[in-house]
């Protein structure tokens, strides 16, 4: 580090934030591996690309506005 590094050089910095996650992870040592094990419940699945390809051709399109009359065929 040169000498104009050291002159203007800042103390560690960190917010609030980070020092309150820092002690949760040091709290609990298991904190990520329990993230780790719930996002694969909700979020890491094997998608079946036919049933997916057979639900979006079985949409019917929806009209514009669902509760009254279509405004392109008026009476």
């Amino acid at each position: 580090m040169s000498l104009f590094q050291r002159i203007f050089r800042r103390p560690d910095y960190q917010s609030d934030v980070t020092q309150f996650i820092e002690q949760m992870k040091a709290d609990k040592p298991d904190l990520e591996a329990q993230q780790r094990a719930g996002r694969s419940i909700w979020w890491d699945k094997h998608l079946d690309r036919e049933a997916i390809a057979e639900w979006k051709a079985a949409k019917v399109p929806q009209k514009p506005y669902v509760y009254g009359d279509d405004p392109r065929h008026s009476r």
